[in-house]
């Protein structure tokens, strides 16, 4: 065998081995087409593989924000094998020491041994031949290693580095040979460790020890250390396979641990959302006395207590609602009295004196007050009981729009306002009940008109293959944030200063938001201070089907497109919004984008209708150039 080491300072060229024509490019008919397509199937394999890696570990990061099951027995499992590797390196660092020193003090005691018996056969044999002598001495050496071969012995004369008097073919690592030479002292021993090449091929890690024989001569011994390789292969493979059994009984017992905790925890939740969904009764299971069982106690004491508290609540609404419908009920006959009463009184006022007169008209308008509340109690009751029911027909949604505009022209004509009709001129025919979209949109301009501020308001209708819409625009006041969705509590107003003149009971938009979720549709509203305000219904055609988008937007597009918008018939020819207002509502606008951007357009045909002039009807930047209906929903109730 022959020791050997890696060669050093061999400058190898990366780039050496590749070649690369002449021209740079591909030669004519080198098939350069079909490398491309080539390519163009790597890439898409590299994009594939890419987006299965972004699936994976999207689904494997869900899956770790999810489940605290996971998350612990995963981090036993890393910490198992850190705390294993770090053991495992240190207990084979100390064995492997162990067998290294072992080692090393044997060699060093064999090679001196050797030493001293080769200067006194070199001393009592001066005169003869130094060959044979040198001979002699090698096989005198390797003899005593034994027949098993446990290191072998190479003389080597100092004044040359080739092969001198040895027991067989071999060599020793030069940098070893260089510092036993350059040594000043005759039998100091020096060790490396080397490899040596076996007749298999293989190779094994030796050490070597070497020393000044004399002048002209150095002994070195090679120890190979394929026993010690074998013992510490032995320990690696034991303290692996232990490391490993180990892990995995910790992974058992971590998810077993986990599992006790998590299955009561997981089936808190469990009873806790079905509780949530309305289910009073639901109850966890009590077992023992721990932590978890008070847990389960603390939760079956909750529920109980929330089943009572709702209940009671729930008599205490029924008991409400009984009593406002059976007022509602009973004041009706003696109301009737009075109306009629009042109704004579009033047809003969002109015989009155004016005092009197006055006194007849105010008797009047609130006995028709009166009338209007007890209609709407009446009306909110049988919501609140379930028992409000749709009398479904088809119909065009334009002749309610235009009923409801004929019903409020006597208040606008009083109020100098002019309302702005912008109808398709197609039909919009949908299945609904006409009496109550009747008085949503009649409601809609009625509080439109009251609080437009003596500024025109407009009223546009469209529809698309599911849905029709109608959308009340005023240029007033507008809608403080979150007044949107309070603007449809019974008896709500934005400002108790403001004089009601138009009579309203409080109740209207309340009934109308109640309306339009028994069609299934939408009551949406929109407003900023100083911009006004616009509220939209929607309706899908077919009465029972689900609304997933509407045919007008919700941001009058003005806003959402951040113009400055003069409002018809404005008086002091400016506009309902200055520039700096416009400004303001830049925010608006780019609310309104992003909740209109992914919806795709279109609309009904815009035509004249009524007295409005030609105008489409407005139905947005999200509703432009596409004949399919978006579907902004949640989107746009997301941008009020």
């Amino acid at each position: 065998m022959t020791a050997s080491e890696p060669e050093e300072g061999r400058g190898n060229d990366p780039e050496g081995d590749r070649s690369v024509p002449a021209s740079g490019l591909p030669a004519a008919g080198d098939g350069s087409g079909g490398w491309r397509d080539n390519n163009t199937g790597l890439t898409r394999a590299y994009l594939l593989a890419q987006r299965a890696a972004r699936a994976l570990v999207r689904g494997v990061h869900t899956n770790w924000r999810r489940s605290l099951h996971l998350r612990v027995i995963s981090t036993t499992l890393v910490l198992s094998l850190l705390v294993m590797a770090g053991l495992g390196y240190v207990l084979i660092s100390e064995v492997r020491g162990g067998l290294l020193d072992a080692k090393i003090n044997a060699a060093v005691n064999d090679h001196r041994a050797g030493l001293n018996y080769a200067l006194v056969e070199l001393q009592e044999n001066e005169i003869g031949d130094r060959n044979r002598l040198l001979n002699n001495i090698a096989s005198e050496l390797t003899s005593r290693s034994g027949d098993t071969g446990l290191y072998s012995v190479f003389i080597l004369p100092s004044v040359s580095d080739e092969l001198g008097w040895a027991t067989g073919e071999g060599s020793v690592p030069p940098r070893l040979i260089e510092q036993v030479r350059q040594s000043e002292v005759f039998d100091q021993q020096y060790h490396t460790y080397t490899r040596i090449d076996m007749e298999d091929g293989s190779t094994e890690p030796a050490l070597v020890v070497g020393a000044q024989l004399t002048h002209a001569y150095e002994l070195y011994y090679i120890f190979p250390l394929q026993h010690e390789q074998e013992i510490l292969d032995l320990v690696q493979g034991t303290v692996a396979l232990v490391a490993v059994l180990l892990v995995i009984l910790l992974g058992l017992i971590a998810f077993m641990i986990t599992r006790l905790v998590v299955t009561p925890v997981r089936s808190a939740a469990q009873s806790a959302e079905r509780l949530a969904a309305g289910d009073l009764t639901e109850r966890m299971t009590v077992q023992g006395e721990d932590d978890l069982a008070r847990l389960a106690m603390s939760f079956n004491d909750m529920a109980g207590n929330l089943q009572e508290k709702i209940q009671e609540l729930e008599e205490l609404s029924k008991l409400q609602r009984q009593f406002v419908s059976d007022v509602s009920h009973e004041l009706r006959t003696p109301l009737t009295t009075i109306r009629m009463a009042g109704d004579l009184l009033f047809d003969d006022r002109e015989e009155l004196d004016p005092s009197q007169r006055r006194s007849v008209e105010l008797l009047q308008s609130q006995v028709e007050r009166f009338e209007e509340l007890l209609a709407d109690l009446l009306e909110i009751s049988r919501h609140d009981a379930g028992a409000a029911t749709l009398g479904i027909e088809s119909a065009d949604i334009r002749d309610s729009v235009m009923k409801a505009v004929g019903d409020a022209e006597q208040i606008a004509e009083r109020r100098g306002i002019k309302v702005v009709l912008r109808l398709p001129a197609e039909p919009c025919v949908a299945e609904f009940d006409t009496r109550r979209i009747n008085r949503i949109l009649r409601n809609l301009v009625v509080n439109a008109i009251e609080h437009s501020e003596g500024r025109d308001v407009v009223v546009a209708a469209a529809g698309d293959r599911d849905a029709i819409a109608v959308a009340v625009r005023d240029y007033g006041v507008g809608l403080k944030e979150g007044e949107e969705h309070l603007c449809f509590d019974r008896f709500w107003r934005a400002d108790y200063s403001r004089v009601r003149t138009t009579g309203g009971t409080g109740l209207g938009l309340s009934i109308a938001k109640e309306d339009a979720t028994l069609h299934g549709g939408w009551l949406q509203a929109w407003g900023l201070p100083g911009q006004g305000s616009q509220f939209r219904l929607s309706l899908p055609r077919r009465s029972g089907a689900e609304l997933r988008g509407s045919p007008l937007p919700l941001v009058p597009p003005e806003i959402a497109l951040g113009r400055n918008f003069t409002a018809f018939g404005d008086k002091d020819g400016g506009t309902p919004g200055t520039a700096a207002a416009a400004a303001a509502a830049a925010a608006a606008a780019a609310a309104a984008a992003a909740a209109t951007a992914g919806a795709k357009g279109g609309g009904a045909k815009d035509g004249a209708s009524g007295s409005g002039p030609a105008a489409g009807t407005g139905t947005g930047a999200d509703r432009t150039g596409s004949p399919d209906r978006g579907r902004p929903g949640a989107d746009e109730e997301e941008a009020l």
